[in-house]
């Protein structure tokens, strides 16, 4: 199954109403059996690193829930320096986590 989106773009959910950073792809999901409700497990899964006015969270969202987001399409270079570090491709990893 292809990945609708890729590392470093910029989504946002359907639902919950947050946007974010893609920082990884599972092809299917990757939690224990029965999680995901009446979400299709059969589907890409992301983590996002959601960006809020109060901080940063790591969602995990499956594709169907979520879209490119139509009105950030870039981070600003202030929140890419904060939150990630970038290596020379473009690839955007958390601070915290290395680039794969």
């Amino acid at each position: 199954m292809v990945a609708k989106y890729g590392l470093g773009e910029i989504v946002r959910h359907r639902d919950a109403a947050f946007r974010g950073v893609v920082i990884d792809v599972d092809p299917v999901f990757a939690g224990a059996a029965g999680d995901t409700g009446s979400i299709s497990p059969d589907q890409p899964f992301y983590q996002v690193l959601a960006i809020g006015d109060e901080g940063g969270f790591i969602a995990y969202a499956s594709e169907d829930c979520l879209e490119h987001d139509p009105e950030l399409s870039a981070l600003t270079p202030a929140s890419e320096h904060k939150w990630f570090t970038v290596d020379a491709n473009g690839r955007h990893a958390p601070k915290a986590q290395a680039i794969h």
